[in-house]
């Protein structure tokens, strides 16, 4: 697949899946937990939490859109966003062993965390290393 099409395709796979976290993360800011099935009665330390942590996301996909343009050049930026994901991911998989299934939509993140997050990580790294080396092949001086 040539280069520029790589860039691309990666663009869009980023900006069409980065929308689940913008939207999960200001539906859960403005509405907080009640949003979540069978949460009838919210005490107002958990909708502080929960609002928190809804803003925590919100940064985070903030970071992910924040590497679209020029992805090739946002490594640092891309991982570390990504590290914060997969983290994340860990913590839901945790939750899952230990307390029981969460609904689909749960079981959706956790799949975009620990599934396809390493993958874009994989393929943004590639990216970068062939944008690098075309960029060394360009600055070479000519024989």
């Amino acid at each position: 697949m040539r280069w520029q099409t790589s860039r691309s395709l990666l663009q869009a796979t980023i900006a069409v899946a980065v929308l689940v976290p913008l939207g999960a993360s200001a539906t859960g800011l403005c509405i907080g937990p009640s949003f979540l099935r069978n949460v009838t009665t919210v005490p107002t330390d958990l909708d502080s939490h929960f609002r928190y942590l809804s803003s925590l996301l919100l940064g985070i996909a903030l970071l992910f859109v924040s590497t679209i343009r020029n992805i090739e050049t946002k490594t640092e930026r891309f991982r570390t966003a990504s590290f914060l994901v997969v983290l994340g991911g860990f913590g839901r998989l945790y939750s899952l062993l230990s307390v029981g299934h969460p609904s689909l939509a749960h079981l959706g993140g956790l799949c975009l965390e620990l599934g396809l997050v390493p993958l874009l990580v994989v393929w943004q790294g590639a990216l970068a290393h062939r944008a690098a080396q075309g960029v060394r092949i360009v600055e070479q001086p000519a024989a």
